[in-house]
């Protein structure tokens, strides 16, 4: 299957301003920016056939090409980073059999979750999306749950059926926790990764539909796809010891950094 990589970067987000150009230290004291480091995350990605970023903003643009990146200008209007996609798409005419979305604030995406999803991709199911979700231990969770105590919109969560449809998805927690669980230990809730690969003709369409009262709420664009009962499919993956965490808050700057001098990512 031809497969593009498209990485949507905006300038102007609400909750974090010129995220993408921020600097993150790696394991041996190297700064690289924050796209850059979602860059290297899609290069390293085997068998895709094209990366691009795609932005509205000359800053970000500039800062890409400088790294050697193929960069596609996009309008200030796309909502998110799924229109933005949309729009890159078919300012590149197209072709592919599948478009992932690799968000430009998810520099620890390892290669084997986007190869899951592109595997997912190539089945007969009739999914229009999918998507990786990443089992909670104890102390990814209690991280989630700090995160909504102190008023920060954290990571995002899923819930999904038997056949891993998607249920829902949300900036809470959920599924309910009756209990407390353990920093070691395996917890009932999905910490959805923020990447998507999408079938054109769903993402094409995408665009025209109007955002839904869970989608306005919540603030997560995967949720327009269900209000229109659209299928998405939850692939569960496997760290393999990564440590994962998105760069949301100011305050995710430092433990980004952590996470990437433990697993000594330069």
């Amino acid at each position: 299957m031809k497969t593009l990589i498209v990485i949507p970067a905006r300038y102007a987000s609400t909750r974090y301003p010129g995220k993408p150009l921020v600097e993150l230290r790696g394991a041996t004291g190297q700064s690289r920016s924050l796209i850059q480091r979602s860059w290297d995350a899609a290069m390293a990605v085997p068998g895709i056939d094209r990366v691009v970023v795609a932005t509205d903003d000359t800053r970000i643009k500039q800062a890409a090409e400088g790294f050697g990146a193929e960069v596609v200008m996009t309008s200030s209007t796309c909502r998110n980073g799924t229109e933005r996609c949309a729009e890159a798409v078919t300012a590149l005419g197209g072709g592919y059999d599948v478009v992932v979305n690799l968000q430009g604030d998810a520099p620890l995406t390892p290669p084997w979750f986007i190869e899951a999803l592109i595997d997912a991709m190539a089945r007969p199911a009739p999914c229009d999306v999918a998507t990786p979700v990443l089992r909670t231990d104890g102390a990814t969770l209690n991280s989630l749950l700090s995160d909504r105590r102190a008023g920060r919109v954290g990571g995002t969560t899923a819930v999904f059926g038997a056949d891993h449809s998607a249920l829902y998805f949300s900036k809470e927690v959920i599924p309910y926790l009756p209990r407390t669980y353990a920093d070691d230990e395996d917890t009932p809730v999905w910490h959805h990764v923020g990447v998507y690969a999408y079938r054109p003709d769903a993402l094409a369409a995408y665009p025209s539909w109007t955002p839904g009262p869970l989608e306005d709420l919540e603030g997560l664009e995967q949720l327009r796809f269900l209000e229109q009962g659209r299928r998405i499919h939850c692939v569960p993956v496997d760290a393999r010891g990564r440590q994962f965490w998105e760069l949301n808050n100011p305050q995710d700057v430092a433990l980004i950094e952590a996470m990437m001098d433990d697993m000594g990512i330069i």
